[in-house]
């Protein structure tokens, strides 16, 4: 295993301030000797001031003379807070939700345009939270929207509109590495709406309509291309055999005959039209002359 690859608390520790000392001298021990003397003097009283609850959902960094108590928050349950010289702070574990407002965004192609989004995160390492950055959601909430407007920057608005989940997964994978030293997890990020403006929807929606007639005309010829093909193929079928087509002939009566109306076709046979064809009266009178 890599040597440089640490675990988590021991990122924690470097990355948290003043977490590298953990002494806190003989001024300190005294006064934390001092501290619990004045518990036990005021006992039974100072147990409900040094007493706290944490909720299950909650983690308390504990600060004893202005230096962090230990490299894990504590919590949940009941911790113990010495009088005058621990000082602790409640952090919120549960997922909150960021409601980015619309941000006006130049497309790459020159587009202006208005994206709102979501993100999802949540505090996973409570120390890291309160002791690396002032004020956490604030931080992570306008990270958030300059995130949004630099990553929609570089895209074009066709692949804004066609490729949301591709640049949803990018903001999220940019604001986890950012808001790691921060003790925050971005679970999700999700693009809410798209705000285009009016002209440029009527022009998207005419593109779009000359691209589907384009697109009909072409199947319409295809389709009339395949059915010529496969009436020379019928054609050349039905001229090997007589037969086939005088059957064809009847088959379309018969057709012709289950729709209940008056008019009635009779097939007639191809040979008979080309005998009368054939005969003429020019034809008969010199008939009748040889005769």
């Amino acid at each position: 295993m890599d040597s440089r690859v640490s675990s988590p608390e021991k990122q924690d520790k470097e990355t948290l301030v003043g977490a590298q000392s953990k002494t806190i001298g003989a001024c300190g021990w005294f006064l934390v000797f001092l501290s619990f003397l004045l518990m036990i003097i005021t006992f039974p009283f100072s147990i409900w001031m040094c007493l706290k609850v944490v909720k299950e959902y909650e983690r308390a960094v504990v600060f004893r003379l202005g230096r962090i108590q230990a490299k894990k928050a504590k919590g949940p349950g009941l911790i113990l807070i010495l009088p005058c010289v621990d000082v602790y702070v409640k952090v919120d574990l549960r997922t909150v939700t960021c409601n980015i407002p619309p941000q006006e965004i130049l497309t790459r192609d020159s587009v202006t345009t208005q994206v709102d989004g979501v993100v999802y995160y949540r505090i996973h390492s409570a120390v890291s939270a309160v002791a690396n950055v002032t004020d956490v959601h604030q931080a992570t909430f306008l990270l958030a929207q300059t995130t949004l407007r630099n990553v929609l920057g570089t895209q074009t608005l066709s692949q804004i509109l066609s490729g949301r989940e591709v640049i949803a997964h990018n903001i999220q994978t940019i604001l986890d590495d950012a808001t790691e030293l921060w003790g925050i997890q971005v679970a999700r990020v999700e693009i809410k709406d798209v705000r285009i403006p009016l002209q440029l929807q009527r022009s998207m929606a005419a593109e779009a309509e000359a691209t589907r007639e384009a697109r009909a005309k072409v199947l319409a010829a295809e389709g009339e291309m395949n059915a010529s093909k496969s009436l020379k193929s019928a054609s050349m079928v039905l001229s090997e055999s007589p037969v086939a087509l005088q059957l064809r002939y009847l088959q379309t009566l018969a057709t012709v005959a289950t729709e209940k109306n008056s008019t009635i076709v009779f097939p007639l046979p191809m040979n008979i039209l080309e005998g009368i064809g054939t005969i003429s009266p020019n034809n008969h009178k010199k008939k009748v002359e040889l005769q």
